[in-house]
């Protein structure tokens, strides 16, 4: 495992203070985590043997600093503050790569400002919609019934290592805590669906592009791997067969090696 190290952030004139856990040797990447918040994991870990991974929080879900989501009012706002964020950690132009929620974000700040972004990795991203393959409404699901929805094999060990129980009762109650409010952090800027205008700016996006996507996802359906391709002019998709919306977890290996080698291009 590599040996983490947590950078404090002050940005949006200093009323937003928040953390990124950096990693590894190499380029600069930057990886922007889901709804359910961020977990430094094996993927992150395989991603810190060629590149020095700067993983930040979302504002509002570091422990401790709830509050630091109330200053950033839209999406607009988020991806400026990102930017801020990049400033702060020195970070001029780095591989970027998302993860469903963190997926969108990616997208956005490559989209507004492309200088920023050298290349790309997007992870079954949401940020789009079709009528008819809405994407599931995981803020209103009960977590009994997620695992369908996030996983090819509910029952396979990746679902098995998300539903095991905590170690102790409190350590169940924070980590319940935690899961809730960065849902509510992140779904500000999804709720009532997630698609707020996306597929107008994804043409703006320079960087190469790899659009990687679990082919049994039952949350986001692969179906929008093709949308994003279309809209982005220098994209290619990759599916990960045997994998829902989790693939960097169901399919570590073929996932890690998958992004690395296209970062690495």
């Amino acid at each position: 495992m590599a040996a983490v190290i947590e950078r404090e952030t002050s940005v949006w004139q200093g009323k937003v203070q928040s953390r990124a856990l950096v990693a590894g040797e190499g380029p600069p990447l930057v990886f922007f985590h889901g709804a359910m918040g961020l977990n430094w994991d094996p993927f992150l870990d395989a991603l810190a043997e060629s590149f020095t991974v700067y993983a930040p929080e979302h504002p509002g879900t570091t422990p401790g600093n709830p509050d630091a989501i109330k200053p950033i009012d839209n999406l607009w706002d988020l991806v400026l503050s990102y930017y801020e964020v990049f400033d702060e950690l020195g970070l001029e132009s780095p591989a970027v790569v998302g993860h469903s929620f963190g997926g969108m974000v990616a997208a956005e700040v490559a989209a507004t400002n492309p200088s920023r972004v050298s290349r790309l990795a997007l992870i079954d991203p949401v940020g789009l919609w079709r009528d008819d393959a809405p994407v599931a409404n995981w803020m209103a699901t009960a977590p009994q019934d997620l695992g369908p929805l996030l996983f090819a094999d509910p029952t396979g060990p990746a679902a098995q290592m998300m539903a095991a129980p905590p170690p102790d009762p409190e350590t169940g109650i924070q980590m319940a805590l935690r899961t809730t409010w960065s849902l509510a952090c992140t779904g500000k800027f999804v709720w009532p669906i997630p698609d707020k205008g996306l597929k107008k700016r994804l043409h703006r996006i320079t960087a190469p592009t790899l659009i990687l996507w679990g082919e049994q996802d039952g949350l986001v359906p692969s179906i929008y791997a093709s949308d994003f391709e279309q809209a982005i002019p220098e994209a290619r998709i990759e599916l990960i067969s045997r994998a829902g919306h989790l693939p960097q977890m169901e399919q570590l290996e073929q996932t890690a090696s998958a992004v690395k080698g296209f970062l690495s291009g």
